[in-house]
């Protein structure tokens, strides 16, 4: 049997995992929804079907040669003797869901050549239902497109009758009155000739009476007179019939100067309609030129907005790092505590930088977005220049729509301006984030340094009690005076009520460094520091040897010693930068707080006086 088929060709380009290419070929029935066979091949399926036909093009070009090839056949289809068919050809006697070969086969006299064959598969149940609701959508949509056309092609041809209709009874009404007009001016001549020629031949009748009764010897010269007026008569009616000739020419020619009118009016007509239409054409245009502007202007605020909320972000992060200072103010109390705080902040400050690099994306974005909204205001203004000349040659007819497109024009140049504005804004943002990135930084480079000068008060803490150690133990119950430590650390005091020394914590040391005591007799009390706060770089350019003092240089440094280098930190890590934060020492206000107030000992509470206790369960380090 003969079908009219049709055939779909697609190239689809497929990139996830791996950019392939391939092509899909589908027929189909507009008569049979549910005939759907289906045919993709890839360039690996190509190259097997190339070898094993004999195939001489690439898969590049095989799509248009298979496209030529149905074009041949559908030029040959109305022939009698065809040269080129289309041959679907399948196993089973009907169409049933079974592969088919389609052959494109040439005639000839001596034999049918197969210049190509394909084998497609029959569709499943989900493509046909697929393919289905494809066709119904589409369907849909040239429905109510019709519809749409439809309805607007009526109101068109409406307002053209009633527009013509109008016209019409117009005309008309002015043909009926030069009809009037014409009917009574005809009528009104021809009754004053009628009158005049009455009367006349009235009077003609009265002189030939009076002349016979008077005058019969006149008789000959009253005939002649008689001729004369007769003549005169005839004369004037020729003039009269003259004068009537003339004003039928004169209707003849009002008739074709009506006709004329005529025709001009239906072309006045057409262009009243074609300048309607440009009319249209023109609003739609800027109607869809205002809904650009409007979403420019969402796109603007959307962009704005996501400004102030960065902006509040970094806020928040300044917020965050003055929080990791005063942590890290906090944390030189304890040892352990500072240890554990500093990894914590270092976490966050890494989260900090992730967060700020996406910042820097979303804000490369943003600058992306706005010159891409340069670029359609561009083709914008280009697309008004173009209407601005159109309209200047439809002047006298659209002379509103012109005021209308200027007040646009300032409108697109007022947000130009403001596009501007905006990227000036986002240049100032950019500064902003650099200044913050360069004080996360130097937040840094703190971090860094106060983690040197935490572990250096660690390995002296550790040296002193190792000298203290070798040293001999102080047990005398008189008046004693506090040593310096061999690295300018005072020495711990001895407490002579119980006769034994108990070690004092780093935290009590630290705060004695300044001030050694002399104890005046034996059940002395343990020392509260002075009020005030001191910064630690100041209390350790403070550690110089003192008169009542005397130094021992530590064991574990003899190149020190034989140097005369000075044994701590170096120079630089005790000068005072202008941008950073003073790492505060730990003054009263810190002994008073509320981590180390139980544990700290009052003027009115004396120390613990058990044997073998450490100082350390007391003032924990």
């Amino acid at each position: 049997r003969r079908l009219n088929v049709r055939v779909n060709i697609e190239l689809l380009s497929i990139s996830n995992p791996v950019h392939k290419k391939d092509l899909a070929v589908r027929l189909t029935d507009d008569t049979d929804p549910f005939f759907l066979y289906n045919l993709v091949i890839s360039e690996e399926d190509f190259q097997s079907l190339k070898s094993q036909q004999g195939l001489l093009v690439d898969f590049s070009a095989f799509p248009q040669k298979f496209i030529d090839l149905l074009q041949q056949c559908i030029q040959e289809q109305n022939k009698d003797i065809p040269r080129f068919l289309l041959q679907l050809v399948s196993s089973a006697p009907t169409l049933d869901h079974t592969p088919v070969s389609l052959n494109v086969v040439e005639t000839n006299p001596f034999k049918h050549l197969t210049h190509l064959s394909l084998k497609f598969l029959p569709g499943t149940d989900a493509e046909i239902k697929k393919f289905l609701a494809n066709c119904l959508k589409c369907l849909k949509e040239d429905k109510i497109m019709l519809e749409e056309k439809l309805k607007k092609t009526e109101e068109d041809l409406t307002r053209q009758l009633s527009y013509t209709q109008q016209n019409l009874s117009e005309k008309s009404r002015e043909l009926d009155k030069l009809k009037t007009e014409w009917t009574s001016y005809t009528t009104a001549l021809s009754n004053k000739h009628s009158q005049e020629l009455t009367s006349e031949k009235e009077r003609a009748l009265q002189a030939q009476t009076q002349y016979q009764q008077q005058h019969e010897q006149q008789k000959k010269e009253l005939e002649n007179l008689h001729q004369k007026s007769i003549q005169q008569l005839q004369n004037r009616l020729s003039e009269l019939e003259v004068i009537n000739k003339d004003l039928t020419e004169r209707r003849y020619k009002a008739d074709s100067t009506v006709r004329e009118l005529k025709a001009k009016l239906s072309g006045l007509e057409d262009e009243c309609q074609r300048a309607k239409q440009e009319v249209l054409s023109l609003r739609r245009e800027n109607a869809t030129l205002d809904a650009e502007c409007h979403e420019k202007e969402k796109l603007i605020n959307q962009l704005q907005t996501r400004v102030a909320v960065l902006d509040q972000e970094i806020k928040d992060k300044d917020q965050l790092v003055t929080r990791t200072k005063e942590v890290l103010d906090a944390t030189q109390e304890q040892k352990v505590i500072l240890e554990e705080s500093t990894e914590e902040k270092q976490r966050h400050i890494e989260k900090l930088e992730t967060t700020i690099k996406s910042l820097s994306a979303e804000l490369l974005k943003a600058n992306e977005i706005i010159k891409k909204l340069q670029g359609d205001l561009k083709t914008l203004m280009s697309k008004l220049k173009l209407k601005n000349t159109v309209t200047i040659q439809q002047e006298k007819l659209l002379a509103e729509k012109e005021e209308k497109l200027q007040k646009e024009q300032r409108e697109s140049q007022e947000m130009g301006q403001s596009l501007r504005m905006k990227e000036q804004e986002v240049c100032k943002l950019q500064e902003q984030l650099e200044s913050t990135i360069q004080k996360l930084e130097e937040s840094k480079q703190l971090l860094k340094t106060n983690e040197n000068v935490i572990t250096w008060l660690n390995k002296q803490l550790s040296e002193v009690q190792m000298a203290k150690k070798l040293d001999t133990p102080a047990s005398a119950h008189g008046g004693g005076r506090a040593a310096v430590s061999p690295h300018s650390m005072p020495d711990r005091p001895s407490f002579h009520s119980s006769g034994i020394s108990h070690p004092i914590s780093p935290l009590y040391a630290f705060h004695n460094f300044l001030e050694p005591t002399h104890s005046k007799n034996g059940n002395s009390q343990c020392p509260v520091p002075k009020a005030g706060t001191l910064t630690l770089f100041s209390q350790l350019s403070k550690l110089s040897p003192c008169s009542d003092a005397h130094t021992v240089p530590a064991a574990g440094h003899p190149a020190n010693k034989e140097n005369g280098e000075q044994l701590g930190l170096e120079s630089k890590y005790f000068k005072r930068k202008d941008d950073s934060i003073p790492l505060r020492g730990l003054s009263q206000n810190t002994l008073n707080s509320e981590y180390l107030r139980p544990y700290l000992p009052t003027k009115a509470q004396p120390l613990p006086k058990a044997v073998g206790t450490p100082a350390s369960a007391y003032f924990p380090g």
